[in-house]
């Protein structure tokens, strides 16, 4: 064992277990304390002499070094301080032991804290480290599950698209069957109806006169431009004379291929018909599509109404007479036989006015022969509707089936464009909103100053009837519309005439 003064300052030194102390010389102070303590008890009987030169003797160069002892210059104490000097010397050897081993004992119980610390953080990573090994795991389980949802979505989102596509490819496969053989029913029904058609024209079974292409040339001077009058719907119409008669000549088309079957028809229907309300069909040029009619000086009531060419304003009492005409008309279509004859087409562009301002129904090539399968029931199906938007029957537009209500709807929206003079888009429901709110009066033709409310309220009413969505809500034309526009022409006529005996009238 190595003397106290060998020990290092190192030795000594126990502050490395410590985490923030300063390390400070334990021993140095402990034996400066314990030499004052032992020379107070041991040295209490020396002389001064003796104490003066033990004390005079005793050098301490430093903390480190050996104790040097210089021997009392008296003989006496010789004894007695060597005697002292080794009980220090052991007592000091003794303290040496005794700090050596709580020095140990200190060390193995900081060592064994620090072992213990590290052994409880150790776990704890460990346990940290799976933590995340598990999470990261379950992390990737999921990533793959869902990827693998993915995947199987999208392979089946492929297959539903693909069924579709196989699907719509079907549909469009069967519905362009349906169509070619719909169109061909229909191409194959209009091409033997226009060679039925030919056929009576062939055999002169028609009541009008033929005229030859070089008769028509002449009399419009080969078609001169600064003749024609108009455009129908299927070609122009120019004004010249035939027979010392001033008629209308209205040429088809060569490009209008539909217009080739109602051409031929209305040859048909207007050659074996006469009535005042229908215009008169004098004679035809089959070969070159072209047709010959009485010519009426006032042209269509859509330039009248809407005075399209400086044309006069139409009275109230000339408006309530062409109501009654155009009625009486589309009553003997009605009334033919052996079948019935529904115009499809009634508008203002299709009334034509003569000079007297009598109208007459014209451009009956969409006129449709309709089987009577019961009283006031007359009616067909037709695969697709024909007609002016705004004019057309809804009922008819929807389901195909026709009828002599048809034309009733149609005769609906004219009456309220003669007493309103205004386009037939939502007219009816204008004039019904203006009846329920008592604004009528500022839906009529301001043109007409001198409107009689009472009968105008009437024919409102009457159109209106006329012109509901469906065709078991209006009012027949034999019984109950025809009987109140001839009330309501009657009232004009008086009415004319009064002004005319009076010098106000036109």
């Amino acid at each position: 064992m190595r003397a106290f003064g060998d020990l290092s300052e190192s030795d000594t030194d126990i502050s490395f277990v410590s985490s923030d102390r300063p390390s400070t010389d334990h021993s140095s102070l402990f034996f400066d304390s314990f030499i004052d303590s032992s020379r107070n008890m041991r040295l209490s009987n020396c002389t001064e002499n003796s104490i003066g030169s033990m004390r005079s003797g005793l050098r301490w160069p430093d903390r480190n070094s050996q104790l040097d002892y210089s021997p009392p210059s008296s003989e006496s104490g010789r004894s007695s301080s060597a005697q002292n000097l080794d009980e220090v010397e052991a007592e000091m050897r003794r303290l040496r032991q005794e700090l050596k081993q709580t020095m140990d004992l200190y060390g193995s119980a900081c060592r064994e804290a620090i072992s213990a610390k590290q052994q409880t953080y150790q776990p704890q990573k460990i346990e940290i480290k799976n933590g995340k090994n598990q999470e990261g795991q379950r992390l990737e389980e999921a990533q793959r599950a869902e990827e693998a949802a993915m995947s199987a979505v999208e392979k089946e989102r492929a297959k539903c698209k693909a069924a579709m596509e196989a699907a719509e490819a079907v549909q469009k496969r069967v519905g362009s069957k349906r169509v070619l053989s719909s169109t061909g029913g229909r191409a194959l029904k209009e091409t033997e109806e226009m060679k039925r058609m030919l056929e009576t024209l062939s055999n002169g079974n028609i009541r009008c006169k033929r005229y030859s292409i070089e008769e028509i040339e002449k009399a419009t001077d080969n078609f001169d431009p600064s003749r024609k009058i108009g455009e129908g719907g299927y070609g122009p119409v120019f004004k010249c004379n035939l027979d010392y008669t001033q008629v209308a000549v209205k040429v088809l088309r060569p490009d209008a291929a539909q217009g080739r079957l109602q051409f031929l028809q209305e040859i048909e229907v207007l050659s074996c018909i006469r009535h005042p309300n229908m215009v008169l069909l004098l004679g035809a040029c089959p070969e070159y599509g072209i047709l010959v009619y009485e010519y009426m000086a006032r042209g269509s009531l859509d330039d009248c109404l809407f005075r399209k060419g400086k044309t006069p304003v139409l009275s109230w009492q000339l408006r309530f007479r062409i109501a009654a005409d155009i009625a009486t008309g589309l009553l003997f279509l009605h009334q033919t036989k052996p079948e019935p004859i529904v115009h499809r087409d009634i508008k203002p562009a299709n009334i034509l006015l003569d000079h007297n301002y009598v109208s007459k129904i014209s451009d009956v090539g969409l006129a449709k022969l309709v089987p009577a399968v019961a009283e006031n029931a007359t009616q067909c199906c037709i695969t697709s509707a024909a007609g002016t938007f705004c004019y057309i029957d809804p009922e008819y537009q929807q389901t195909g089936a026709l009828g002599v209500k048809s034309d009733v709807y149609s005769l609906g929206i004219i009456l309220l464009q003669l007493i309103t003079g205004k386009p037939p888009m939502g007219l009816s429901h204008c004039v019904g909103l203006a009846i329920e709110r008592g604004t009528f009066e500022e839906m009529l033709d301001p043109a007409v100053t001198d409107w009689p409310a009472e009968e105008t309220m009437a024919m409102a009413k009457l159109a209106l009837k006329c012109a509901e969505l469906r065709r078991r809500d209006r009012p027949d034309l034999d019984k109950e519309v025809l009987p109140e526009l001839n009330r309501l022409k009657q009232i004009a006529d008086e009415n004319m005439s009064s002004s005319l005996l009076d010098g106000s009238g036109q």
